[in-house]
C-alpha cells in the first residue's frame, strides 16, 4: 500500500508483516533466477502487455530465463486484433507444449471467427477446446457449403442445457435444415428446465408448432417469476406439458415464499392431472421450504412425507426441526429414518450421542462420543469435549528426499510456476502447477508442496493435499506463513489469532489474490467498501480496494474487521463467524429467533448450508491452528460460548486441551465417517 506524505499513523507494523510475507517468496534459492532477471521481466511483461515489440529491448538478457515466451505471447494478445496469421503460427510452432501457447491459439481462433476468416480458422482449429470455437467451426464448414449432420456435429452441443452466443447461427442453420424436430426441441427444453435455464427455454419456443409453443413459454414464465406462472395456472389447460410448468412453478415458488406456494397447491392440486413423481415433487418442496423456515408444522410435515417424496435434504431438516424444538425423541426419530450412508456423517453421529444423553442413554452415548472423538472435525473435537478426551491430531511428517525434490526443481513445467510465482503472476502459476503435477503421485505432490511452502507459496497445499491420506499433512495444509505479523494483528485488534487464522484460511486457503463473485478480495475476502469504512473506523490509511491484494494491508484490515464483527456479539467467534458469513442482518435474524438454543443446536440450525459448514470449517481450523502455535488447543467448548455471554480471550491461565494421537480403531469398531463439512482446501 503507498504511504502518503500525510499518512496519519506509523506503517511499520504493516512494512513488517509485507516482508515476512515475502520472504519466502524471494529468498534465494540455488540455481534459480536471481532478483535482477526477475525485475527485468517485471519490466518487460508490463511492455508486452501494451503490444508493440517495445518490450524486446527490455528483454536483452532474458533468452535463457524460464518465462521468456510469456513475453512475446502478452505482445500477441495485446495485438490479437491487428496481429497476422504468419506471427501466431509462428509462435504455436515455437511453443506448441506452452499455456501461452494453448490460450493463444484460444484467442486468434475467436478473432478469426469475428473476422469470418474461415480458411485461416480451419489450419488453426483444434477440437475439444470449447463450445463456442465447437460452434464456429461448424460455422466455418457452413460457410463453405457443407452440411450438418445432426448426429455426428450437433448431438453433443444439443444435450448442453445452455450454449454461448457463437452457437446462435449454427442453431439457426440447423433449423433451417429441418434438423430441430420437436422431439428435440422439447428434449432440450427439458434439459434447460431442470438447469434452471428459462432463456434457452424462450429461445428455443419459437422453434416449437404454435399449438406447443404456449406451454413452453409457460415453463420459462415458471423460472422467471414462479408466483405469476401459479397465478396463471388456474387458466392453463390440463395438459402433461402445462402440468409440468405448473409442478416447475410450485416447487420453484416454496423456495421463495413457502406461504404462498401452499395456498396455490391448495388451489391446483385438484386442477391438474399431477403424477405421482410430480405431487412428490412439489410436496417435498413445500415440506423442505416450511422447515428451512423453521414454521409450526415443519416437523409434521416432514414425517408425513411419503417415502418416495423423501430424500437426503429432507431427512435432514428434518433432524433440524427437531434439533430446533430440543425434541431429543423426535431427533432419534429423525436420524433412524436416515438411510445407514446419511446416519454415518460425523454430524448425525454427534447429534445421536447428544439426543442418546439427553434421554438418559448415557453409556451408548459415551461410547459414540469415543468413536467420533478419533477424528479430526468440528463434531469428532465436541465429542471429545463431551467426554474430556484429547483432541485427536495425527499429522504426517513431510517426505524429505532431497534427491526427488533436485528432480522436480529441474522439471520444466514446475520451474515456470515457481518463476510465476515469484514475479507476481500467480493465476498463470497455478495453471503451470496444475499442469505440471497432473497425474502425479502423492509422495510427489508432498514433495512439491513442500517446495511451494518454501518459497511462500502457502496455499498450493490446500488445493493440492485434499484427498485421502494426504489431509493429514497438516504443517503443510495450515501454515504459519507471516505468524508474527497475523499474531500481533489479532492481538492489536483484540481478537484470538487461531480464530484469525482459522477464518483466513477458511476465506481464501491463503491465494492472496482471491476475488469472489460479490468482490470480496485477497485473504480474509473483504469488499472494498467495508475495508473502506473499517480503516476510517480505525484511523488507518486507505489505498484502494487494489490494496486488499497486498498480504498486510488485507490482514491488518481483516483483523479489525472481525473484531467490529465480534463485538456486535459480546466477542463470541462462532456467532461473529456465522455473520462474517451471511451478514450481520442475517445473523441477528437467527440469534433473534433462536437465541435460546445451545451453540451447537444453532449451528446446526443455521438456515443456509453454505454458512453452517463455514462456521464448523472455521472453528475446527482454529483448533487446528490453535495446536499449530501452542501444540495444544482451547478446547471447542470454550469457542461456543451460549448466546448472550461474553466471549473471555485465552490467556496463560486458560485451560487448554492436550493433543494425542489415537491408536487405530480395534478390527468391528465403528468406521470412521465423514464430517458435516466438505473435504474444504
Amino acid at each position: 500500500m503507498s504511504v502518503p506524505a500525510t499518512s496519519r499513523r506509523p506503517m511499520l507494523a504493516g512494512l513488517l508483516l509485507a516482508a515476512s510475507w515475502l520472504l519466502g517468496a524471494t529468498s534465494a534459492h540455488a540455481g534459480e533466477p536471481d532478483a535482477a532477471q526477475r525485475a527485468a521481466f517485471k519490466q518487460a511483461y508490463a511492455a508486452a502487455q501494451q503490444g508493440g515489440d517495445g518490450w524486446r529491448s527490455l528483454a536483452t538478457g532474458l533468452r535463457d530465463y524460464p518465462l521468456y515466451p510469456y513475453l512475446q505471447a502478452a505482445a500477441l494478445e495485446h495485438d490479437i486484433q491487428q496481429v497476422d496469421r504468419s506471427a501466431v503460427e509462428s509462435y504455436l510452432k515455437q511453443y506448441p507444449d506452452w499455456i501461452p501457447a494453448t490460450d493463444l491459439r484460444r484467442d486468434f481462433l475467436l478473432e478469426l471467427a469475428r473476422r469470418q476468416d474461415w480458411d485461416g480458422f480451419l489450419a488453426l482449429y483444434q477440437p475439444g477446446t470449447n463450445d463456442a470455437l465447437s460452434c464456429d467451426a461448424l460455422q466455418a464448414r457452413l460457410a463453405s457449403g457443407g452440411m450438418l449432420d445432426f448426429d455426428k456435429d450437433l448431438a453433443a452441443l444439443w444435450a448442453k442445457p445452455n450454449l454461448p452466443g457463437a452457437c446462435d447461427p449454427v442453431l439457426n442453420a440447423a433449423h433451417d435444415q429441418g434438423l430441430l424436430t420437436s422431439a428435440r426441441l422439447w428434449a432440450r427444453i427439458d434439459r434447460a428446465a431442470d438447469a434452471g435455464q428459462a432463456g434457452t427455454i424462450a429461445s428455443l419456443a419459437d422453434w416449437l408448432p404454435a399449438d406447443e409453443r404456449a406451454s413452453a413459454q409457460q415453463l420459462a414464465l415458471a423460472l422467471r417469476d414462479p408466483a405469476s406462472a401459479a397465478a396463471a395456472a388456474a387458466n392453463w389447460p390440463d395438459t402433461a406439458r402445462y402440468t409440468q410448468a405448473v409442478t416447475l412453478a410450485l416447487s420453484r415458488l416454496a423456495r421463495r415464499q413457502s406461504a404462498s406456494a401452499d395456498s396455490a397447491w391448495q388451489k391446483l392440486q385438484a386442477r391438474f392431472s399431477f403424477s405421482e413423481p410430480q405431487r412428490n415433487q412439489v410436496l417435498h418442496a413445500l415440506a423442505l421450504f416450511h422447515a428451512t423456515d423453521y414454521d409450526d408444522d415443519a416437523l409434521a410435515r416432514l414425517i408425513a412425507l411419503p417415502a418416495a417424496a423423501q430424500s437426503d435434504a429432507s431427512r435432514e431438516w428434518r433432524v433440524r426441526v427437531a434439533l430446533a424444538q430440543q425434541e431429543w425423541p423426535a431427533v432419534l426419530a429423525a436420524i433412524d429414518a436416515m438411510p445407514a450412508r446419511q446416519q454415518q456423517n460425523g454430524e448425525w453421529r454427534y447429534f445421536r450421542a447428544r439426543a442418546l444423553a439427553a434421554t438418559g442413554q448415557a453409556m451408548p452415548a459415551q461410547t459414540l462420543y469415543a468413536s467420533l472423538a478419533r477424528e479430526t472435525t468440528f463434531f469428532g473435537f465436541l465429542a471429545a469435549d463431551r467426554l474430556g478426551l484429547p483432541y485427536a491430531i495425527c499429522p504426517r511428517a513431510p517426505i524429505d528426499d532431497p534427491q526427488q525434490e533436485q528432480a522436480l526443481l529441474a522439471q520444466p513445467g514446475l520451474q515456470r510456476a515457481f518463476e510465476l510465482f515469484a514475479v507476481d503472476l500467480p493465476k498463470l502459476a497455478r495453471r503451470e502447477w496444475a499442469r505440471a503435477l497432473d497425474g502425479v503421485d502423492e509422495r510427489t505432490q508432498v514433495l512439491a508442496v513442500k517446495l511451494a511452502d518454501a518459497r511462500g507459496w502457502y496455499d498450493r497445499a490446500a488445493f493440492t493435499l485434499n484427498h485421502d491420506e494426504a489431509m493429514h499433512y497438516y504443517t503443510l495444509r495450515f501454515p504459519l506463513a507471516s505468524q508474527d505479523g497475523l499474531v500481533a494483528q489479532a492481538e492489536q485488534a483484540g481478537i484470538d489469532p487461531a480464530w484469525a487464522y482459522g477464518i483466513l484460511r477458511a476465506e481464501s486457503a491463503w491465494v492472496s489474490d482471491a476475488r469472489s463473485a460479490a468482490d470480496a478480495r485477497g485473504l480474509m475476502q473483504l469488499v472494498p467498501a467495508t475495508a473502506a469504512l473499517v480503516a476510517k473506523r480505525n484511523g488507518l490509511d486507505w489505498g484502494g480496494g487494489e490494496t486488499l491484494y497486498d498480504p498486510a494491508v488485507n490482514i491488518e484490515l481483516g483483523t479489525r474487521y472481525l473484531a467490529q464483527v465480534a463485538a456486535r456479539y459480546n466477542g463470541a467467534p462462532w456467532l461473529a463467524s456465522a455473520a462474517y458469513n451471511a451478514g450481520p442482518n442475517r445473523a441477528d435474524q437467527w440469534v433473534a429467533a433462536r437465541s435460546q438454543l445451545p451453540p451447537d443446536l444453532f449451528i446446526a440450525t443455521i438456515p443456509f448450508k453454505e454458512t453452517r459448514e463455514y462456521v464448523a470449517r472455521v472453528m475446527d481450523f482454529s483448533v487446528m491452528y490453535d495446536w499449530r502455535m501452542h501444540g495444544n488447543a482451547l478446547p471447542m467448548s470454550s469457542r461456543l460460548t451460549a448466546i448472550g455471554r461474553a466471549y473471555q480471550l485465552p490467556d496463560a491461565g486458560t485451560v487448554r486441551r492436550a493433543i494425542d494421537c489415537p491408536a487405530p480403531a480395534p478390527a468391528g469398531a465403528p468406521a470412521n465417517a465423514t464430517s458435516t463439512q466438505p473435504a474444504s482446501p
